[in-house]
């Protein structure tokens, strides 16, 4: 008897994930920065700021966000709340690619407002999402409430769209860790009101074409659209924890499987 070709890819991704999604994976991925601390809202802004320059070389992510962290104190939640107009100011040498000084400080105080006025990064997502209980409402909850403080119109595209068709990437790796929550503890597992069955798979180029080799993604764009694809597929490997499978599809890209 032949085989399931589903069952066989299962148990292949299953073996991803399980190489991944371990305590050694985190020291040389973004993860490690709110890995540093244990109080939940630095975890919850380093994490958020971390996935926001998380493009590029993984190296030039991890020196950036560590440094923003040492500019900050080594206390994001702190800083934020109290950092008066020298402190901010030191914020002015921090760089990542199209990262700018204006898009840092407009973050934190967009960051400010949330936590002093609005319950929180937590609290403004659940807002959206328990609308609807979808993903893609709370991250555009989350997006329109950062962009109702005063910024410039180009620090809007650090908050990514899945209104006008964004794949969200980073947004949705930031979910992953706020949301997820197993055994290994990778993720942290904080937002326990959200289920991680309802997470979309962060999806970007290495992802997506790994997907598409395997048969799991037909869209040829890298958007919203595909995004969710991917994660329905993925739900019938693991209902309650499709996005696990981002350790899988993240390690074959790096094994140069694509």
């Amino acid at each position: 008897m032949l085989n399931d070709p589903k069952i066989e890819l299962k148990n292949f991704l299953d073996k991803e994930v399980e190489r991944y999604n371990r305590d050694e994976f985190i020291a040389d991925d973004p993860i490690s920065i709110p890995h540093l601390f244990t109080k939940k809202e630095d975890i919850e802004i380093a994490g958020f700021l971390t996935a926001l320059i998380s493009w590029g070389r993984r190296p030039n992510i991890l020196k950036a966000a560590r440094k923003l962290m040492e500019m900050m104190d080594m206390s994001p939640f702190e800083f934020i709340s109290d950092a008066g107009p020298s402190q901010k100011k030191n914020l002015e040498k921090f760089v990542y690619r199209t990262f700018q000084p204006d898009d840092l400080l407009f973050m934190v105080e967009a960051l400010k407002e949330v936590y002093q006025n609005r319950g929180g990064l937590e609290q403004v997502f659940l807002n959206g999402y328990a609308e609807s209980g979808e993903v893609k409402e709370g991250i555009v909850a989350l997006r329109r409430t950062l962009l109702s403080v005063p910024h410039l119109k180009r620090s809007g595209k650090h908050l990514a769209n899945p209104m006008t068709g964004s794949a969200a990437k980073r947004i949705n790796m930031f979910l992953r860790w706020m949301v997820r929550k197993d055994e290994t503890g990778v993720d942290f597992g904080l937002w326990k009101e959200v289920p991680a069955a309802h997470l979309i798979i962060p999806l970007d180029v290495h992802s997506g074409r790994v997907a598409r080799r395997l048969g799991l993604l037909r869209r040829r764009q890298n958007d919203w659209k595909a995004a969710n694809e991917l994660t329905v597929k993925l739900r019938y490997f693991a209902p309650d924890d499709p996005v696990k499978y981002d350790y899988a599809l993240f390690g074959l890209g790096v094994s140069g499987f694509y």
